[in-house]
């Protein structure tokens, strides 16, 4: 006579027991984290090119006022629209009150220099926001899933030596539904490591070209022109390639 048996995560939920249940509900948490973070960052990134173009149009505009209404209104609370402001708060603060304040042995270039580093500074730590949250997921999810199943084996093997029937439909279910354990586990972290691989690498191309702005703004405000052409290529170039290192 064959077994009536039923297979699956109803089956594995039901004969599971408490530290089972604990760790299927742990990596589910894990999972929604993870996406949670996935989906947010991505959002983010899909306005990168009208940051961009916010960029081009602060340089085209006539007056720094207007460029600096195109970012507020093209790139709102963006990394690049917050460091224009910075910068032109700073130096507003230094030529109003430069003399009156512990940065009055500072130079003009250098106050504006400080100022830029803090703005750019808040802006890595926002951009790097979730990413050690991604990354720990992404090496743990594996092991949790597999002390899963490691607990659902052993809770089966029990089951079967009390029952005593040790045939192979009797022991092949259990098990198989214990291993699914090890496929949550996988299918938790995949994602997370993929999404931290390609937010990592977005992050060091954005900050590259926060760089380059924070030098066009440190040339614009100290000597009144931006640079152009190769003097200003390279110092992107230089910040990418010194985030790959």
């Amino acid at each position: 006579m064959p077994h009536d048996t039923n297979f699956g995560l109803g089956s594995l939920w039901a004969q599971g027991d408490a530290i089972s249940h604990a760790v299927a509900v742990l990596l589910l948490l894990m999972s929604l984290g993870s996406w949670y973070l996935i989906v947010r960052k991505s959002l983010r990134l899909l306005g990168q090119r009208s940051r961009a173009a916010a960029v081009d149009a602060f340089w085209l505009a006539p007056r720094l006022a207007d460029g600096l209404n195109v970012l507020t209104s093209r790139a709102p609370g963006s990394s690049f629209d917050e460091l224009a402001h910075h910068a032109d708060l700073a130096i507003t603060h230094f030529d109003n009150r430069g003399t009156q304040t512990l940065g009055a042995s500072l130079e003009r270039g250098e106050f504006l220099t400080r100022a830029l580093r803090q703005s750019i500074a808040r802006s890595t730590a926002r951009l790097e926001s979730g990413l050690t949250t991604l990354a720990s997921i992404g090496s743990t999810a594996p092991f949790v899933g597999l002390f899963g199943t490691v607990w659902g084996i052993y809770h089966a093997l029990v089951g079967i030596s009390v029952s005593g029937a040790a045939t192979l439909d009797r022991v092949a279910g259990p098990v198989g539904e214990a291993l699914i354990m090890t496929a949550a586990g996988l299918f938790v972290a995949i994602p997370a490591v993929l999404a931290y691989n390609a937010f990592n690498r977005a992050n060091r191309v954005e900050l590259a070209e926060l760089d380059a702005f924070a030098h066009d703004l440190h040339a614009f405000f100290t000597t009144g022109a931006r640079l152009t052409g190769a003097a200003a290529r390279p110092r992107a170039t230089e910040a990418a390639q010194g985030r790959d290192r």
